[in-house]
Order: structure tokens, then sequence, then C-alpha cells
């Protein structure tokens, strides 16, 4: 893929790396001259540019890429770019970095953006997982807000261990994805049994999560 990355800084750079690493093109936009560094990434296209100049943004090109991601330390920047880069430049995948948690609220489809990340609530979300057990933790929003990725660690002397998948019923809205067991990831089929201590991952809308509690509350876990 060809990534456009507005915002230089550390987060930027990281993200930069990563894609390079997986094969994909990578342009680099930057406000500030002194922070462009090409050496410091060499394989990556850096552009000295406002991202939220419409002209700059023309000048490089935005509309050839296939992804965008809002990545400045700046919320107002990373709102602004990301909606210049769906409605003028058609970019088909905007991706936004939330600085503020209280701005969340602002990052949907309204300003152009399909997925946007919270580091903040991400890392509050982390360690709430790593820390709670039977209680249904949000670690993740999709898809502007409709779907979320939840997570629930089964205690170790749940009912439902050695019970099959299929015991669960799940809301039509939700899905189970995953079981990490140890260091193994687990694609569930229905006759998979459950053990102590398993992580389950759920994809589920906003509408069926309260459902998906209630299901896990029959099972006497209470999320």
């Amino acid at each position: 893929m060809k990534v456009a990355i507005a915002g230089a800084g550390a987060v930027g750079r990281s993200i930069a790396r990563e894609l390079l690493r997986g094969g994909h093109s990578v342009m680099l936009l930057e406000r500030q001259l002194d922070h462009i560094e090409p050496d410091a990434i060499p394989d990556a296209v850096w552009v000295h540019a406002d991202a939220c100049e419409l002209a700059l943004l023309e000048d490089a090109g935005l509309e050839t890429y296939e992804v965008v991601i809002a990545a400045t330390g700046d919320d107002k920047a990373n709102l602004v770019h990301s909606l210049l880069a769906k409605t003028e430049f058609g970019v088909r995948r905007v991706v936004a970095r939330v600085n503020d948690p209280r701005n969340e609220w602002l990052f949907d489809s309204s300003w152009g953006i399909d997925v946007a990340v919270s580091t903040p609530r991400l890392l509050a979300s982390l360690v709430e997982e790593a820390v709670t057990v039977g209680d249904l933790v949000r670690l993740m929003t999709l898809r502007q807000g409709q779907a979320n990725l939840v997570e629930i660690t089964l205690p170790g002397d749940t009912g439902l261990a050695g019970k099959p998948v299929r015991t669960l019923t799940l809301p039509r809205d939700a899905a189970l994805v995953t079981i990490l067991r140890g260091g193994r990831v687990i694609v569930p089929q229905p006759d998979d049994p459950f053990e102590g201590d398993d992580e389950l991952l759920f994809v589920t809308s906003v509408e069926a999560e309260e459902d998906l509690r209630v299901e896990l509350a029959n099972h006497g876990i209470k999320p």
C-alpha cells in the first residue's frame, strides 16, 4: 500500500518504520523543518508541508495514497487533515490519532475518520485487561464506533471449564474470534472446550455488548 503519515514525530516515525518493514510505501508529512530527517528513515518519502494546507497536500499527491494516518500531536490538526484526506482527496482509509481522550467523541465519520486510535484509552484498557479477571474490558473501537473489540479473562475456577464453545449463545451481532491460552492463539470451533484462565476476545456491536454481558452472567461470569 501507499501510506501517507501526517506528523514525523516519535509516533509517526515508529509507524513509518513498521509499515516499511511490511513492504509498504510511506510518505511522511512534517510541518516543522527541523523535524525533517531523511537519514533517520531513508526509505520513506519526506515532505515539508503543513498537513492542513490543501495546496501543499495537492503538491504532495495525496490523492495517490490508499491510506492516510493523521499522527500529529495536535488533535485539531489531525481532525482537519483527516477531513481533507477523505473529502478532497478521496482517500479510502483514514486513521487518526487521538491525543486527548476528552476529544474522542469528535473522531468519527463526520470528520472523514474510519478508525480513531486513542493511545491513553488503549493503554488504560490494556492495564485493565492485564489485572482484571471476570470483567468484560473494551480494548478498541472499530468501524467508526459501530463495533468494539472486548475481552474477558475466565476465572481459574470457571463453570465453563470443559464445556464446548457452543455452550455460549451469543447475540446476533457478537462473535467470539479468538481464545488466548498460555502462549497459544486458538481460532475457536464449536466443540473446542473452554479452560480456566482463558482470555476470550469478542467483536460485538455496541448494541449487542450488553446482551453479551447477560449471556456471560448466565454462565456464572458477572462482567
